[in-house]
């Protein structure tokens, strides 16, 4: 009889993705999902849907039970006008619920997402595991303290088990997509030299590690750093993207200075009007902090070895992009 699994996050790109892979794999799947969300296609694949929300706790109870490995993978990400309580509320609170249904349940496996942004800006990159903790951000800190509370269910005897993916990125994200239109418009303004590093991770790659993270014994308590064959600066980055389109890119660089104020005043102006504001200080992370990492651990004990490098994933998703007429 094979094992049930929960997917909380089930309608998000990564949850939807590795939902359908242990659905390939021969798992029974129930994806947790939140009332209005588009969960169609997973149902007509074979997913059972259970309904609940993690900010209040509703359906948690139910979904966990009578499952033998959790994936949590949902999270309140990066928005701005969110008070920041709600962060805490669903990637601490949340999770404590969870993680607390999962031991009643005596779910065998508890794989936790968090988040490469624990580590903050990399000093000495690459980065393994064992990087200080530099959350710079609310996002990032409610991020480590789930993490933290999640292992520390591992001494009341749940078997957890924590990844921390890279930026994601693949056919089905759109999160992307605000780097390859201007790129695909043949100009890009590229907020100082964009000679900092990032680290991308092909969404199937990630996927073949989460699913090792929970199917792995003997590896409780571990956390494991999940990323894609190589990094690169961000203005190779665009290189990538353009030579993905087809395309010759103009690359101009942008003084940090006058944008890092006027992300300021933008983020003062918004909150008065309590609107989502177009540019926020920490949309400009992506230019100025090095974000590298070292994957020789997950290589080593989960046998983890993403198979699409960077210009392989970049053509898949400019693909998927082109037939949604997101680009042209």
């Amino acid at each position: 009889m094979s094992e049930k699994i929960l997917v909380t996050g089930g309608t998000g790109f990564t949850g939807r993705n590795l939902s359908l892979k242990l659905l390939e794999k021969g798992y029974e799947v129930r994806a947790l999902v939140r009332k209005g969300s588009r969960y169609e296609d997973l149902e007509k694949s074979g997913c059972e849907i259970a309904f609940g929300d993690l900010a209040n706790g509703s359906g948690i109870d139910a979904a966990a039970r009578g499952v033998d490995v959790v994936y949590h993978i949902a999270a309140a990400f990066r928005v701005e006008g969110v008070a920041k309580k709600y962060f805490w509320d669903v990637n601490v609170e949340g999770t404590r619920k969870l993680l607390d249904a999962s031991l009643r349940y005596h779910v065998r496996r508890f794989v936790h997402c968090s988040t490469v942004g624990v580590h903050g800006e990399i000093e000495h990159p690459p980065a393994d595991e064992t990087a200080p903790f530099r959350p710079g951000d609310h996002y990032q800190q409610s991020k480590l303290d789930g993490e933290k509370l999640a292992l520390s269910y591992v001494k009341k005897g749940l078997g957890v088990v924590v990844f921390r993916p890279a930026g994601i990125f693949g056919p089905g994200d759109t999160r992307f997509l605000k780097l390859f239109k201007p790129v695909s418009k043949g100009t890009f303004y590229m907020i100082g030299k964009g000679k900092n590093l990032y680290h991308l991770t092909y969404i199937d790659d990630l996927v073949e590690g989460i699913v090792m993270c929970g199917e792995k014994e003997g590896i409780e308590g571990e956390a494991f750093i999940l990323a894609g064959p190589a990094f690169c600066t961000v203005r190779e980055l665009v290189r990538a993207i353009a030579k993905s389109l087809g395309r010759s890119v103009n690359i101009r660089s942008i003084p940090v200075g006058p944008v890092w104020a006027a992300a300021v005043a933008c983020e003062v102006i918004c909150r008065a009007l309590r609107i989502e504001p177009p540019l926020f200080r920490r949309r400009l992370d992506f230019f100025l902090k090095d974000r590298a990492f070292d994957i020789s651990k997950a290589r080593r004990i989960l046998g983890y070895e993403p198979r699409v490098s960077l210009n392989d994933g970049l053509l898949r998703t400019v693909e998927w992009y082109r037939a949604k007429n997101l680009i042209i």
